[in-house]
């Protein structure tokens, strides 16, 4: 146990650190911006792992994330460069916003691709795509911004077959991480795919798609969970502003309700 609460007090000590660096990027990054208004940096499509493993995970060793451009600002940039070196062992794959839809229609049935064709805001979308392919390939999800506070092979054991964050005692989902077909996966799925359905838009993203309907489908569930602290932040290296810069009031906050569905 002592061993244990060393191990967490230096996970935290490096997740405080590495605020610190996020900060001095998102303070440094405005005035580079300024000067470089145009200046865009790309996140690859697919990047290989660094360092084979021999070790087999039940989860896959695909890292995955989406947005509406692979065209970022520098602070999203150095968040992608971070993820990277605390995941050497695990392949890489960003998916676009039409890329999404294209995958969606090759693998799903004709409920969930006429479910999925409703969502007109990129983040729903993104709620919903992260919940398909993770119950089609397995892997992990993380949020555009979302940064890894230590190594990922050492957040996902062997024999894990998910791994789920909690801020505020609720889980949430900008961090998912599960082997290809869990039971909970398509739980969530079929919770997402009924609210659109039915239209339930009147709690905006949060609860059409996003990790109300998570906590649903793992209402009196037993699964592998742990502290965002210990696992995944969010927004240490970014902001709106850099997130979006190139897309404003594209953030899921400044959606009507009502333009949620088609």
């Amino acid at each position: 146990m002592q061993n244990k609460v060393k191990y967490q007090s230096l996970i935290l000590i490096s997740n405080g650190l590495t605020r610190l660096l996020g900060n001095i990027v998102k303070i440094l990054s405005y005035p580079f911006h300024f000067v470089f208004p145009k200046k865009r940096f790309t996140i690859p499509k697919f990047s290989p792992a660094k360092c084979q493993s021999k070790t087999i995970n039940k989860i896959n060793k695909t890292i995955w994330q989406t947005n509406y451009s692979n065209k970022v600002t520098l602070p999203i940039y150095c968040n992608y460069l971070f993820n990277r070196l605390m995941s050497l062992s695990y392949d890489y794959r960003y998916v676009s916003t039409e890329e999404r839809l294209e995958y969606i229609k090759a693998n799903a049935d004709e409920r969930v691709v006429k479910a999925y064709s409703q969502l007109t805001d990129g983040a729903a979308q993104a709620d919903f795509w992260r919940v398909f392919v993770l119950y089609s390939e397995g892997g992990v999800y993380m949020d555009i911004d979302g940064q890894l506070v230590w190594s990922l092979s050492s957040i996902i054991h062997p024999d894990d077959t998910e791994v789920v964050i909690t801020r505020r005692d609720k889980y949430t989902n900008f961090f998912l991480a599960s082997e290809k077909g869990n039971p909970f996966l398509k739980r969530t799925l079929d919770i997402i795919v009924d609210n659109i359905e039915a239209k339930r838009i009147d709690g905006g993203v949060f609860y059409l798609t996003g990790p109300v309907t998570l906590n649903q489908a793992l209402q009196d569930q037993q699964v592998n969970s742990r502290i965002d602290k210990l696992t995944c932040s969010q927004g240490t290296f970014s902001n709106e502003y850099f997130q979006y810069i190139d897309k404003k009031y594209g953030k899921w906050i400044h959606k009507k309700n009502e333009e949620l569905l088609k």
